[in-house]
């Protein structure tokens, strides 16, 4: 096939428009072409009055044809051939392996590390220290309506992960010339995702449609010779002396049974403390990393709509509008937006007792009244010296202080953007003075001065960065939007270093995976490393079982 990039057509073209551009840039007539497809399509909003669609096209023609084309266009940097889009498995189990590998975790980067795993024949053996995605999402609602946190079930710990109470974004920066992604993509479209996350520039799925997809996926697995065990939190691996310093050589669940395995993934997640803290005393090696802290920030969708789309805001091939923003202040801090959720809610994220954390959610639909996303200030180990894990306890001191913040019965402390902006504390007000922006948060906001809820530098940073912001999405600074605290969870504070081999540096057969080992950040490139990680074991099993 031949692909075409950057093909710029008016919002507006009509249904012929693609087809035209297709036959005018190959120079064929349309009898000569057979068919072609998108592979992708985004948009060029810089201006709101002119806003294009930018495709990338994939065409069949004659493979004669093709040939002729592909020498003719040698020199047009929008015209190439199609690279290959199939996965392609590098190992399958022997038939006489006996060994099982073992992931610990049911995050993306687990689900896809246990299906990719099972997919070659190697049976593996999936943990996850919550329940079932169903039976987590009745606990994770429970605390939303009723503030009963159960803390092996809730928006970090459960089949499907953190991100399955998000906005559900299948996008990544990372490079990735292999189609890992493309991969994942196509396996989550089979067993349920929309089809159009396979084209769409910045394809979201949305917490209801990722719970049923999850689910099917739990059942391919099984179908395919895995094991799921969930409840099943680990709390002790079995290490024996090696070259390299330690091989892991099982592991040891809550309930005291042991499982054996000479190789072992843990995709745990950023919210794993009590993992991450055995793996540390047990002597893996862990290095203190960056991070970010801050605060949720809402506006009305409608004021974010108009800010990017201007007369074209609410066009369905559009909807709902989305940002990006970064400010470099003058303290030398960074500020940016994150895990921005469109038409979406502020939830509890919390998996600690007595303490306090946002995340932002969305649906599918993303038709909710507001927008929301981080606003939050990067921090280094500098920052909270004190060892490997003094980023967890950092991240403990200040999520504990917006529990006190917010009444100290899990509502969360809340200011408008007004009142933070010029310092008057907002503690005096009730919920009913505030203007045009609601609080999504549940189980519910008291409104407070969250200058008392991060340090000074990183309040002065966000006082400095929301004006900067306001000159890039008009209405941004408004009065009324809205203030929530605290995010915390942005990514993990530490990192288990690994090498080539994917292993950890200093524990043979031990496999740090995803964002809780530092090598992802979101659902796709979590996904995309349990890719990377199945790869990496089954190699190892297979050159181990040869040796032997």
């Amino acid at each position: 096939m031949i692909r075409i990039s950057n093909v710029k057509l008016p919002l507006d073209h009509d249904d012929q428009a693609l087809t035209q551009t297709i036959l005018s840039t190959l120079e064929i007539s349309k009898n000569q072409l057979i068919s072609f497809n998108m592979f992708r399509r985004g948009y060029d909003a810089r201006k709101k009055t002119n806003i294009f669609l930018i495709y990338t096209l994939d065409i069949q023609v004659s493979s004669e044809l093709e040939s002729e084309l592909l020498i003719k266009f040698v020199d047009h940097q929008q015209v190439r051939a199609t690279p290959d889009l199939n996965y392609h498995f590098v190992a399958q189990a022997p038939e006489e392996l006996t060994e099982r590998p073992i992931v610990v975790g049911f995050g993306p980067c687990g689900l896809l590390a246990g299906l990719t795993l099972a997919q070659m024949g190697y049976n593996p053996i999936i943990l996850d220290r919550g329940k079932e995605v169903r039976e987590r999402t009745k606990d994770t609602f429970g605390f939303w309506r009723q503030k009963k946190l159960n803390t092996e079930s809730n928006v970090q710990f459960g089949e499907g992960g953190a991100g399955t109470f998000s906005d559900g974004k299948l996008y990544s920066q990372v490079k990735d010339p292999k189609q890992y992604g493309r991969k994942v993509l196509t396996e989550f479209v089979a067993y349920g995702a929309p089809d159009e996350i396979m084209y769409v520039s910045k394809p979201h799925i949305g917490t209801f449609k990722l719970v049923s997809m999850v689910e099917k996926m739990r059942a391919e697995i099984i179908r395919l010779g895995g094991e799921i065990r969930f409840s099943s939190r680990v709390d002790d691996v079995e290490l024996e002396t090696s070259k390299r310093g330690h091989r892991i050589t099982g592991l040891t669940l809550s309930n005291g049974e042991k499982l054996k395995s000479n190789h072992i993934t843990f995709a745990i997640g950023h919210s794993a403390r009590d993992t991450f803290e055995m793996l540390f005393n047990k002597g893996i090696y862990i290095e203190a990393k960056p991070f970010s802290v801050g605060f949720r920030i809402e506006h009305e969708q409608s004021t974010i709509d108009a800010a990017r789309f201007g007369s074209n805001a609410g066009n369905e091939i559009l909807g709902a509008a989305d940002y990006k923003l970064v400010h470099h202040c003058k303290n030398g801090r960074s500020v940016y937006s994150f895990c921005m959720c469109p038409g979406g809610t502020v939830v509890a994220a919390a998996s600690e007792e007595h303490r306090v954390v946002t995340n932002g959610m969305s649906q599918y639909s993303r038709n909710e009244r507001n927008a929301n996303s981080a606003v939050v200030v990067g921090i280094d180990p500098n920052d909270y010296p004190g060892g490997p894990l003094a980023g967890i306890e950092f991240q403990r001191q200040l999520e504990s202080n917006a529990y006190v913040l917010g009444g100290s019965d899990y509502d969360a402390p809340a200011q408008t953007v007004g009142d933070f902006l010029r310092g008057i504390d907002s503690s005096k007000k009730s919920e009913d003075s505030l203007g045009r922006v609601k609080p999504s948060f549940r189980p519910g906001i008291k409104l407070t001065d969250l200058s008392r809820a991060l340090p000074d530098f990183a309040v002065d940073a966000i006082r400095e960065a929301i004006p900067a912001f306001n000159r890039k999405i008009n209405g941004f600074a408004n009065d009324d939007a809205l203030l929530t605290g605290v995010e915390t969870r942005t990514s993990a504070p530490i990192s288990i270093k690994r090498d080539d081999k994917f292993q950890s540096i200093n524990t043979v057969g031990l496999y740090p995976a995803g964002e809780g080992a530092g090598y992802a950040g979101g659902i796709m490139s979590a996904a995309i490393d349990g890719i990377k990680i199945a790869e990496a074991m089954a190699l190892s099993m297979n050159a181990e079982f040869e040796r032997k």
